[in-house]
């Protein structure tokens, strides 16, 4: 394979020069450093490269070294979808809170700070901000990822985002392209489809893309789902028709088209990882990130089959320059905003990595505590015994540590899986009223309404204990009858401390 590619080096460099893959682990690997001297336009960063921010800084560092101003992109959307900040949770809340409370200059604000955090590190592409217009309530992978259902409201906020991102000198990829808030499947698992006309699509969920390429978006993301009257049986993000034809022509958007990760099945399944990324660039994007867990291997099948598609001329090579040009448009803004950066703060892109999160930090909190939603007046804690009911991990989210117990000791919280079997939830209700008895018993749970024994647990503990405190911190749509009723619109660590504050259980 490898002495195939080198055989016509200008085009294994002109597919190098479309690929962000992965790699494992806190450092680069000698093949990640070797590939980006030879043309490699970047690469993507998760949460297993991240340790802790003085890591990510000298990381960084080390991928720059082997070539100018590569592309180094995240998936940081603040709110519940973390990796810089996977241990802890995020100190910035998600779009659903920021949408809540519908200032557009606080969430200008927070993006602006959550970009000057990435830029420190050296990071200058975050794939956010996600702008579907979340008319599923039952939405399995958008929710709390979105400002909201109102398409006024998303397009403006939206814009803000973007504007507050690239302020700071980060590239931002608005996703995902046409829209993925009216569908009820997780394209990570299967492909989504969205139902209804193509003028309904036009109406309810262009007009957010249209706002963000109005504020200059370096970039947009297709998501992997079909539109019948557009893309027909195809996913969007292999589509002629959605990507070439409406982003680019009918939408007018000249920036960098990128793909979402490669390895969701609703891709990978049917076409395999390595024609999926073939089709992708025929149908009009230009940079492709392959996902969290493809290898070296999978990375020069990809590179190979793009080759071999130029070769057979079923990938125009006209198309694969087109590509490249944008990528490399990219790096030289990125490389742009290093040099004007340094030039009005004398300091390079990683100073002050190791500066605790201060004003940035503010931002984010100040505006988490605006987001919250209480019904009722919350009791004075007295020995306070916290349920938190956690539901299956969404794959978009990872693993991050959310709920009340970074405020509360060990022995005071109990965790339990909503995929518990319903005919164990009267039992384990009992024991815990017993266990909470002379206590104020706090409920944490995490889109009920999406969570049949979430919400039917609640109402078991409710009819023992009405007096207990209810804290819903993913999407408010089912709210109980209970004595207090808190809503955080996410589950961020500013979230939670923005609740834990209203609880007493944190000092303001």
């Amino acid at each position: 394979m490898t002495q195939e590619l080198t055989a016509d080096p200008a085009l294994g460099r002109l597919a190098d020069a479309v690929l962000i893959p992965p790699f494992p682990g806190p450092e680069a690997p000698e093949w990640i450093c070797s590939a980006l001297s030879e043309g490699l336009a970047g690469v993507t960063l998760f949460g297993p490269n991240v340790t802790n921010r003085a890591q990510l800084a000298r990381l960084t560092t080390q991928l720059r070294s082997a070539v100018a101003e590569p592309v180094l992109a995240i998936d940081e959307e603040g709110g519940d979808v973390t990796r810089i900040s996977h241990q802890t949770g995020s100190d910035y809340p998600g779009n659903a809170a920021l949408g809540a409370v519908d200032d557009v200059a606080l969430t200008q604000a927070v993006y602006a700070a959550l970009g000057a955090d990435l830029f420190a590190l050296g990071i200058n592409l975050d794939l956010a901000p996600s702008i579907d217009v979340n008319t599923a309530a039952d939405n399995p992978v958008i929710g709390t990822r979105a400002f909201g259902a109102d398409t006024a409201l998303v397009a403006r906020h939206g814009a803000a985002a973007v504007a507050g991102l690239q302020s700071a000198g980060v590239a931002a990829c608005a996703k995902h392209f046409p829209g993925h808030g009216s569908t009820r499947l997780d394209s990570h698992h299967v492909i989504a489809t969205v139902d209804g006309p193509l003028s309904l699509l036009k109406s309810r969920d262009l007009p957010p893309f249209e706002a963000v390429i109005k504020a200059g978006a370096r970039a947009i993301m297709p998501s992997h789902l079909r539109v019948p009257e557009l893309t027909g049986e195809l996913p969007a993000s292999l589509s002629y028709a959605a990507l070439t034809d409406l982003l680019r022509g009918e939408l007018g958007f000249t920036g960098v088209i990128v793909s979402d990760g490669l390895e969701m099945r609703a891709v990978s399944e049917p076409y395999g990882i390595p024609e999926a990324a073939v089709l992708a660039v025929i149908a009009g994007t230009d940079l492709l990130c392959l996902g969290r867990d493809t290898d070296q291997l999978m990375f020069l099948a990809v590179k190979n089959a793009l080759v071999e598609a130029v070769r057979a001329r079923r990938l125009p090579g006209e198309r694969l320059e087109e590509a490249a040009a944008r990528v490399a448009e990219l790096r030289a803004w990125t490389a742009g905003a290093v040099q004007v950066r340094d030039s009005a703060e004398g300091r390079s892109a990683i100073a002050g990595a190791d500066r605790p999160i201060l004003a940035d930090g503010q931002v984010g909190l100040a505006a988490a505590r605006r987001a919250v939603r209480v019904t009722g007046t919350p009791a004075r804690l007295e020995q306070p015994f916290v349920v938190q009911l956690e539901p299956p991990e969404n794959m978009a989210v990872g693993t991050v540590p959310w709920g009340l117990g970074a405020w509360l000791p060990a022995d005071d919280i109990r965790h339990l899986s909503t995929a518990m079997p319903a005919s164990e939830l009267p039992e384990v209700a009992t024991r815990l009223v017993a266990e909470a008895a002379g206590r104020s018993l706090v409920i944490v749970v995490r889109d009920a309404h999406r969570h049949s024994t979430a919400s039917d647990f609640v109402q078991a503990l409710l009819a023992a204990r009405p007096d207990a405190i209810v804290v819903e911190m993913g999407l408010p749509v089912w709210q109980p009858t209970a004595a207090s009723y808190l809503a955080s619109y996410g589950a961020g660590r500013s979230n939670a401390r923005a609740v834990a504050e209203i609880l007493g259980l944190a000092q303001r």
